[in-house]
This record gives C-alpha cells, sequence and structure tokens, in this order.
C-alpha cells in the first residue's frame, strides 16, 4: 500500500508586513572617488546619477548591518523575533564561503532556530528571496519569513576601475513577509541569460589565492562591462517590469510607486519613459545619495519611501531587480 502524504496547509496569500533598512555612518561624496581615478564629479552625476554613497567601518559587517535592518523589519511588522520561521539573506560580499551568513544573523537577532541560508543572485536576489519567502508562506513552512539584502561592495570595488569605483555603496535592507488574506504579492516574472554572464563578474576565483601570495595578485574586485549591460537593462528590463504588471492584472496607470534596483539613473529614466508611467507614480530614486548596493537597493529605497512619506501603506509598487548573472525578477507588490 502506497502512503500518502498529507498536503501543506498555509496561508492563502502573503504580503510584505515590515520594512527595514541600515546605511552604514560613512558618507563617501564622489570628491573622494575622484582621488583614485581620472574623471569628475559632472561626468559621475551624468553618467550614472551618483553623488553620495555610504561605506562601512570596520565594525559594520554584512552580519551586523544585517541585523540592524532586520530587526527595524520585525519590529515594523508588530512581530518578535521568536516568530521568525525562516531568514533568507541574498549577498554576493559576505567573504566566507561557509557557514550561510543568514545562521549567524538569526541567531544575534534572537530568532530561535529558523531555517536560515543564503542565496547569490546579484542584484536580483531581493526579488528572488522575496518570492522563496511568499512559498513559504503560502506552502505554510514558515509563519513569518526575514528576507534580507545586504552588501559590503566596498570590499570589492577597485578604486583605480574608472568604469566601476563610483558605483557601489554599502548597506542592508529588509523586509518580513507573512500570511495574507487578501494577493499582496504578485507573480514573479524572473530569469536568467548565462549567455552574458561575463558582463559582471569577480575579477579573479578565491582559488587563486591558493597557488599565489596576495603580493603576487591583486584582492579580487567586481567589474563589468558598462555599455552592454546598460543596453540589456533598458531594452529587456521594460519588457520584464510590463510582464510582472501583466501577469499581476494591473496596469501602469494603477501603480503608486516605482522602486527598481538602483543601479543608474539613466535607466530608471529609461524605464520610466518605456513603461509610460503616469505622473503620479512616486519613482524610487535612492541610487543618488546611496549608489549601486545590489542586493540591498530595493528593500532599502522602499524603507526611505515610506520613511519620507512618499509612499504610504496599501500603496501599490513595481519592484525590479537585474544585475550579475545575467539575473532580474520582477513583481507587483502592495507596501507595508
Amino acid at each position: 500500500m502506497t502512503a500518502k502524504i498529507r498536503p501543506s496547509k498555509g496561508a492563502p496569500y502573503a504580503r510584505i508586513l515590515g520594512v527595514g533598512g541600515y546605511r552604514p555612518t560613512r558618507v563617501v561624496p564622489n570628491e573622494e572617488i575622484l582621488k583614485h581615478i581620472d574623471s569628475s564629479d559632472e561626468w559621475i552625476r551624468s553618467r550614472s546619477g551618483i553623488a553620495t554613497r555610504h561605506w562601512a567601518g570596520p565594525d559594520e559587517t554584512v552580519a551586523q548591518m544585517s541585523v540592524e535592518a532586520g530587526g527595524k523589519a520585525i519590529a515594523d511588522a508588530g512581530l518578535t523575533p521568536e516568530q521568525i520561521g525562516s531568514v533568507i539573506v541574498s549577498t554576493v560580499s559576505h567573504l566566507k564561503q561557509t557557514p550561510a551568513v543568514a545562521t549567524e544573523i538569526a541567531h544575534l537577532l534572537g530568532t530561535g532556530k529558523p531555517a536560515a541560508f543564503d542565496i547569490s543572485a546579484g542584484c536580483a536576489g531581493f526579488g528572488y528571496g522575496l518570492t522563496l519567502a511568499k512559498g513559504m508562506v503560502t506552502d505554510g513552512t514558515a509563519d513569518y519569513v526575514l528576507v534580507i539584502g545586504v552588501e559590503r561592495l566596498s570590499d570589492l570595488t577597485d578604486l583605480e576601475d574608472r568604469a566601476t569605483a563610483f558605483l557601489f555603496g554599502d548597506g542592508a535592507g529588509a523586509v518580513v513577509v507573512g500570511p495574507s488574506k487578501e494577493p499582496a504579492i504578485g507573480p514573479t516574472v524572473w530569469g536568467s541569460e548565462g549567455d552574458k554572464s561575463d558582463t559582471i563578474a569577480q575579477t579573479l576565483p578565491w582559488d587563486v589565492y591558493r597557488d599565489h601570495s596576495a603580493e603576487e595578485v591583486r584582492f579580487p574586485a567586481l567589474r563589468q562591462e558598462g555599455q552592454a549591460v546598460f543596453r540589456w537593462a533598458v531594452y529587456e528590463m521594460a519588457k520584464v517590469a510590463q510582464q510582472a504588471l501583466d501577469e499581476a492584472g494591473v496596469s501602469a496607470e494603477d501603480l503608486d510607486a516605482f522602486i527598481p534596483h538602483q543601479a543608474n539613473m539613466r535607466i530608471i529614466d529609461s524605464m520610466i519613459k518605456t513603461l509610460k508611467l503616469p505622473e503620479h507614480v512616486t519613482v524610487a530614486r535612492d541610487v543618488e545619495t546611496t549608489g549601486n548596493t545590489s542586493a540591498a537597493s530595493i528593500p532599502l529605497a522602499m524603507e526611505r519611501l515610506l520613511a519620507t512619506g512618499q509612499a504610504k501603506s496599501g500603496d501599490t509598487a513595481l519592484v525590479i531587480g537585474f544585475g550579475a548573472g545575467l539575473v532580474y525578477a520582477a513583481t507587483v507588490v502592495t507596501l507595508p
């Protein structure tokens, strides 16, 4: 006789219940970047829209920044750490291969013994984590899931690389996903284009240090083919964003906010034009003062829109992340 497996019983739907963010205390203006590259403040601003970024100090580790952002998100959701059933951390800049930093974060937050793991999906990592969290809640494997995007990209920035030295910042953003009586996180449109994986990559693999001394090779850094990435983001990601709107059954007119990955102001402006977003839609432009924080950029931008009153609880927002891989993820959400 074949045993019958009992079906999972989760919530009918899931939603974002709370959001939190942490930006390192050190603010780095373009003038500091210009000490290392032949460029100008005007060029950096015109090419990227970035004026300043935050860089972490010695005590602002990936784990500590995550604890700050995660604790705020849990409190914002009206929960206690003990109620968190899973911790998902998206990062490309936790420099220990193992164990997953999510386990350390879960312990430091006092969450008990939740499922905890890291994912590596670059600048789309928050969308990937959000999708996994939604599935956990609706499947019944966790009542509440903490999703964190966190980066210390200053550790992987080549200050002498004119193409990337000014781009990256540090920080952590987090949300809590929990049960909902009505749909509040739409279908995710996600995917990858591995044939373009070399356009954003680490300069050297870690195993180089097994055969060479630190004096013989430079520490690995992030590099990218700027024009190729720009063209891909501008022409392909607007299509993905539109598909996410279609899958959610909403139009651009229905949106209250647009929260794209904070990579480049020109990319954001181009997507606004292609999507034909109405003037009433609030657009996140956190990149100007925070730079590109990869997996942290969307939750940090979301937190800032809500904290400043530019967006409010219950608003409908389109979020999209895209980056190294090349990977992408877009969905429509109700803001907490």
